[in-house]
């Protein structure tokens, strides 16, 4: 994997230095870097004054072999989102604020690189949605997430939505809205609205409300063949489909949202010896120390 792209918050001061660090090295190490025009400057500018390719974005996923994420996982989200459904492992360094997908710290990247370079590392499948929403006019839009896709109001006031599972009625939540989620997104939105946490390389879908009306109305966990149907009930306004929390797409009364797993996957480099129990304690704050006495 000679031919490395990066994708970095470029807000983050810390992040844009690593990045010119990751250049240089890979640089020595007989490798390409690529980056879109932004980053290409920075980087370009900084310590290592190494050569970066500068891509344009829809040639970006076929030049690259190797994509390093230098941010939290909002910039996980759209590196991926970039990748456009390609094979292409992901390698995601925490630079963040919690970092669920970018799991691997700044001190774990040299030594993970080396043996990536050798061929030795291994990756994890995490599957995706495919969401196509069907306006009520015949309009057609389709997407694919990672996380969720959410319909919720724009408002804080509740919204009625009809839902379907393989064309089998479920139920018309009335809730703040309705979370349809993978497993890498249990631990996002899905988390907040009392979802359950699942493995992420289960092959499942979380279906859960937000706040709903009826509080016995619970999230449920499918298996992927299954389809989710999730019409916007008539006299509704200011709705909106929201994905990965990134993209928002204005709904209207009677749009229809399908939501099933995608054909693509999202490849993630691990960091052996680092579980994912391991990252939930971390991140969630599960282990509490005790002193002496046995006392928290």
């Amino acid at each position: 994997m000679k031919k490395v792209g990066l994708v970095v918050k470029v807000s983050n001061p810390e992040a844009i230095k690593l990045a010119d660090e990751i250049a240089g090295w890979v640089t020595e190490r007989g490798g390409e870097v690529f980056a879109d025009r932004t980053l290409a400057g920075m980087v370009r500018l900084g310590l290592a004054g190494v050569p970066v390719n500068i891509v344009a974005p829809e040639k970006f996923p076929d030049s690259i072999e190797l994509l390093i994420v230098l941010g939290g996982d909002g910039t996980m989200l759209h590196a991926a989102r970039l990748l456009d459904g390609r094979k292409v492992p992901i390698l995601g360094v925490n630079l963040g604020s919690l970092g669920f997908l970018t799991a691997i710290t700044v001190k774990e990247v040299f030594p993970l690189l080396e043996r990536i370079f050798r061929g030795d590392c291994v990756v994890e499948e995490r599957m995706t949605l495919s969401v196509e929403l069907k306006r009520k006019d015949g309009g057609v839009m389709k997407h694919t997430v990672l996380n969720d896709a959410v319909i919720k109001g724009e408002a804080a006031r509740l919204v009625r939505l009809e839902t379907r599972i393989n064309m089998e009625y479920v139920n018309t939540y009335r809730a703040d809205g309705l979370i349809v989620a993978t497993p890498t997104g249990s631990t996002a939105y899905s988390l907040s609205a009392n979802g359950p946490i699942l493995y992420p390389t289960i092959h499942s879908i979380i279906v859960a409300p937000i706040c709903p009306f009826n509080l016995t109305n619970r999230p449920v966990v499918i298996p992927d063949w299954m389809t989710v149907d999730v019409t916007v009930s008539p006299d509704q306004a200011n709705v909106e489909l929201i994905l990965d929390g990134q993209v928002e797409v204005p709904l209207e009364s009677g749009d229809m949202v399908r939501i099933k797993r995608a054909q693509a996957s999202v490849y993630l480099i691990k960091y052996e010896g680092k579980s994912y129990f391991d990252i939930l304690r971390e991140r969630l704050m599960w282990e509490v120390k005790t002193n002496r006495s046995g006392k928290a």
